[in-house]
């Protein structure tokens, strides 16, 4: 897709994003964008976020060919691109590490963050360790029980967990109470924003320190195979990882774009986590976008396996590229999910986090409709270790 050039200079994909926030926030969102408009020009700062990824992070992440995958499903070759081999377990930290040295260089000693699955919420309070920055991450009650590893973890490294008792006590509730947090502390803190969503800039900048995955992809993939996927698929919840697989090849027209929503227990039921595909566009967190709202705007309860997923808006350029129709949407329910989790257990040793979980299932699914030389990319965004009570329990299983 030629001239593709989003967002606007107002934060604007078409009709999503934008900027719906309280007078109060609006000084510290131009802010941002201006500090981070004024980054985006610097070499000093881009060598300093390449050089903890590689040193830190441990990144160029490989690209593994799931082989035994493959041969079992009979059709297209499976190929993982492994983020969940990154430092702290996830894509995530590709994020967190830029927002860091960002609020490092507007002087801000104190962090907050939200957190679903937790990874978020670990990659934040590993970057306020290693930066000595205080910091206090906000996470539903509900999460805090389904994620406890990651909990232990976000204070083993010093961070405050909130948990959040509100509403359904999941993800979008904790980001309400981070909006509120930053409202009231927005002088000293920083609020690094775990998705590609809220209001401008960060979907925009989020994506940017995301892009680094398909980036790789492309020239892994290249060096691999001497040619581009036929296929590339994503897990969406607001959609971070998948735009940070996606941008880079949103030029190239015959690569397919596939993002994967959470089904839960069936799109065609009350409990999924899947606005782009029974949505419609609304306003929340300070964004336009797809969202599970009722007809009066009230936005419904949302339900997944995943607690990354478990949430009920989605990155507003997901939202525009689905209008556009160059990336297309699914959704993939709880069980379907399971079972690909210990698919990839068995066939490959490799435990993938929930969320990855889903556009895996999406790949197992569609493989077997394609030929042996067609190749599908899953960009296996995070490690399940943190997920094996919420599996014992679907399963059955008493640890």
């Amino acid at each position: 897709m030629q001239d593709y050039n989003f967002p606007d200079a107002s934060g604007w994909f078409g009709e999503y994003g934008g900027v719906y926030v309280a007078e109060t926030l609006m000084p510290a969102l131009e802010a941002l964008k201006e500090e981070y408009l004024k980054a985006k020009e610097d070499p000093a700062f881009w060598a300093e976020y390449e050089q903890d990824l590689a040193h830190y992070v441990g990144r160029p992440s490989p690209i593994y060919h799931a082989k035994r995958l493959s041969e079992q499903l009979g059709g297209a070759q499976i190929y993982l691109k492994r983020e969940d081999l990154n430092h702290t377990g996830a894509h995530k930290v590709n994020n967190t590490i830029g927002q860091a040295i960002l609020a490092k260089r507007m002087g801000k000693k104190r962090v907050i963050a939200e957190t679903g699955a937790g990874q978020h919420g670990v990659a934040t309070a590993t970057v306020a360790a290693r930066f000595n920055m205080e910091c206090v991450v906000y996470m539903g009650a509900e999460d805090v029980k389904r994620q406890a590893p990651n909990v232990y973890r976000m204070k083993l490294l010093g961070a405050k967990v909130i948990a959040v008792e509100s509403g359904t006590k999941t993800l979008k509730d904790a980001l309400n109470e981070a909006m509120r947090d930053w409202v009231t502390n927005v002088d000293d803190t920083f609020y690094i924003l775990g998705t590609a969503a809220g209001p401008h800039p960060y979907p925009m900048l989020v994506r940017d320190f995301q892009t680094v995955i398909g980036t790789e992809a492309k020239a892994q993939m290249q060096a691999m195979l001497n040619r581009q996927p036929d296929v590339i698929v994503a897990c969406v919840g607001g959609g971070s990882n998948a735009i940070g697989l996606f941008h880079p090849y949103i030029d190239v027209p015959n690569v397919r774009m596939v993002g994967v929503e959470a089904g839960g227990l069936g799109i065609d039921t009350a409990s999924h986590s899947a606005p782009i595909n029974a949505g419609t566009p609304g306003v929340l967190h300070g964004f336009k976008s797809y969202l599970m709202q009722d007809e009066h705007g009230q936005v419904l309860g949302t339900h997944s396996i995943s607690a990354g997923l478990d949430y009920p808006g989605v990155g507003p350029e997901h939202s525009h590229l689905h209008d556009l129709g160059r990336a297309e949407y699914h959704g993939i329910n709880d069980d379907e999910a399971l079972a690909a989790f210990h698919t990839l257990c068995r066939t490959e040793g490799i435990i993938p986090a929930l969320e990855s979980s889903h556009a895996l299932a999406w790949a197992i699914k569609e493989a077997p409709k394609m030929t042996p030389d067609q190749v599908i990319l899953v960009n296996l965004s995070g490690r399940g270790d943190k997920d094996i009570d919420t599996v014992a329990t679907a399963s059955g299983l008493e640890l």
